[in-house]
């Protein structure tokens, strides 16, 4: 293997062995641990796994490198008393604006905006009820003073205790039926899209843009199913929906690593763009050295020679400068100045030219 992807491999194993470790530690050397839901503790640790190491590995592309070292070397000036104050709000901002309530998908549809934050927020609140649970992490016990009151146990440590024929149980021990409810929301009015817009239909891809939706449709129905299962139908065909339903989590879990639910991990890192801008303005701006205006941030240019220079894109020019420095107004009206200097070539050129 290469370097990088021995690397990656190594953080792969580093993060699934300290996953694995909490997950002992936290049920109490796995006496709080339920051995039925095994299947989907392996299948979790694999995707971390598969996580961890494919996003190692695009650590290290050097575009991704170099913003991922300049997005932390910006960050820490929000811990700064100088750029606390601004860099707090403008952090603040962007968790809330372009994370918590998706802008950015709002510019681009209210109806597929509507899809990603039910989606979103039924697939976040469905992780923080599950995972801590299959992890033996958070369990429920009878309190021993009164067999109508829960104490909620966090790595074996007792809590507070509520009411279970309560407003506030009824909401707890239906957390997962109200994600059920949003992710399928948000799936039908993705489906909505995907086969009214002829534009998306025909640009998709099965297995990048349908799949996922449908994983996320199998495993909101069949949790559905079992609620109801035991709600109102005495258990029928609860073993049934149950191993349905583990099949469902299970296969995606599995196949969370390789396909478009990466970009999930991914999204993240745009957090410090606009602490990466801030510092650019701060730089000053490069000009153009044809027209003499300014174009870009001194720093995103000089970085974006470093990329090209570590691609081996070589883009120096005869007299020194770099074609980064020319601005992109020039740089089309350079080409639009080249076309017409071929074409006002000599005859006896042109058909040189045509050779080649």
């Amino acid at each position: 293997m290469t370097k990088e992807k021995v690397k990656a491999t190594f953080w792969a194993f580093l993060v699934t062995a300290i996953l694995a470790r909490l997950i002992v530690l936290g049920s109490r050397n796995l006496r709080n641990f339920d051995a039925a839901l095994v299947g989907y503790t392996f299948a979790t640790l694999f995707a971390v796994f598969g996580i961890t190491r494919r996003y190692a590995l695009w650590l290290q592309r050097p575009p991704t490198a170099m913003y991922w070292k300049r997005g932390w070397t910006v960050f820490w000036r929000l811990f700064r008393p100088r750029y606390l104050a601004s860099n707090g709000i403008a952090f603040v901002r962007r968790i809330v604006v372009d994370f918590a309530l998706t802008r950015f998908i709002w510019r681009r549809g209210r109806m597929r905006w509507a899809a990603h934050w039910f989606i979103l927020w039924g697939g976040v609140t469905a992780a923080a009820i599950t995972f801590p649970l299959v992890f033996g992490w958070i369990y429920f016990v009878t309190d021993a003073d009164n067999f109508d009151w829960y104490r909620i146990h966090v790595f074996g440590y007792p809590t507070f205790a509520f009411p279970i024929r309560s407003v506030f149980g009824f909401f707890v021990f239906h957390g997962l039926v109200w994600s059920s409810v949003l992710v399928v929301a948000g799936v039908l009015l993705a489906l909505r899209r995907r086969f009214r817009d002829h534009g998306a239909a025909a640009l998709q891809r099965f297995g990048e843009d349908l799949l996922p939706l449908l994983l996320l449709f199998a495993i909101s129905v069949t949790g559905l199913m079992l609620t109801a299962s035991y709600t109102w139908m005495k258990g029928y065909g609860y073993d049934f929906l149950a191993v349905l339903h583990a099949i469902t989590v299970i296969f995606t879990l599995l196949w969370l690593p390789f396909g478009k639910f990466f970009h999930i991990f991914q999204r993240p890192a745009q957090l410090g763009i606009d602490f990466y801008k801030r510092a650019g303005e701060e730089g000053g701006q490069a000009q153009c050295i044809r027209c003499g205006q300014p174009f870009a941030t001194q720093l995103q240019i000089g970085d974006l020679k470093a990329v090209q220079s570590a691609l081996c894109i070589q883009y120096g020019m005869q007299d020194g400068t770099h074609y980064q420095d020319v601005c992109p107004a020039c740089r089309r009206k350079n080409l639009a100045l080249t076309q017409d200097a071929l074409w006002r070539t000599p005859e006896a050129e042109l058909q040189r030219f045509d050779r080649f």
